[in-house]
C-alpha cells in the first residue's frame, strides 16, 4: 500500500499573500523534516517541485550531503530518510515519471486550507490508498497554497487540517506530519 504513495512539496506554482503566482524559496527545514516524516510513514518518495535552477542545484546539494556525503556518515538516520528524496522541475514531470515507474498514472490529491466541492475526508483518502491499484501523489503547497492550475487538475482535494480554533495557518512541515499520520498511521 505505502509503496505507491508519493508526497511532493510544490514550490511553483503557488500563491503569495497577494494571491500572485510565485515560486517560493526552499527551506532546509522542509527538506529535512518532511523527509523524516515520509520515512517514518514509509512513503515511497518525497519530491520537491522546484523549477528555478539555482534552487534546484542548492537542494540537490543538500540532499546529496545527507544521502551520499559526510552528513550520511555522521547521521545514519538522516541518510536513511534522504534515500527517497528527489527534486523535480514540475508537477507534470513528476506525474510522467510516476506513470513510467508504476505503469499507470497516479491519483493526484492536492491539499489546501480551503474546502472544495470534491474534497475528500482523511478517512475516504485513507481507504482509497488501501484499495486503489493506482499510485497516489499527494501535493503539498508552500507559500499561501497551491495555485488554482494545480487544484483544478487534481483528481481530489484533501479536506483541510483543522484545529479547534478559527486560526488556520500551520507550517507545511506540521501539516505534512498530521496528514500522513491521519492517512497512514496506526488505526
Amino acid at each position: 500500500m505505502r509503496d505507491k504513495v508519493y508526497v511532493a512539496l510544490v514550490h511553483y506554482p503557488v500563491y503569495n499573500k497577494r494571491r500572485e503566482v510565485v515560486c517560493t524559496s526552499v527551506t532546509n527545514f522542509d527538506i529535512h523534516d518532511i523527509s523524516r516524516t515520509c520515512r517514518t510513514y514509509d512513503v515511497r518518495e518525497y519530491d520537491l517541485i522546484i523549477p528555478a535552477e539555482a534552487q534546484k542545484a542548492l537542494t540537490e546539494r543538500i540532499i546529496s550531503y545527507w544521502r551520499d556525503g559526510m552528513g550520511g556518515n555522521y547521521n545514519r538516520n538522516r541518510e536513511e530518510a534522504f534515500r527517497s528524496v528527489f527534486v523535480c522541475g514540475s508537477v507534470e514531470k513528476l506525474i510522467d515519471r510516476i506513470t513510467r515507474t508504476q505503469g499507470k498514472p497516479p491519483v493526484v490529491v492536492a491539499t489546501s486550507a480551503r474546502i472544495f466541492s470534491r474534497s475528500l475526508t482523511f478517512g475516504e483518502l485513507s481507504e482509497k490508498i488501501q484499495n486503489e491499484a493506482s499510485p497516489v501523489l499527494l501535493l503539498l503547497g508552500t507559500g499561501w497554497g497551491l495555485a488554482d492550475e494545480i487544484t483544478d487538475r487534481a483528481d481530489y482535494i484533501l479536506e483541510p487540517v483543522r484545529g479547534k480554533s478559527p486560526y488556520n495557518h500551520l507550517s507545511v512541515r506540521a501539516a505534512a506530519a498530521i496528514i500522513l499520520d491521519r492517512l497512514l498511521g496506526e488505526k
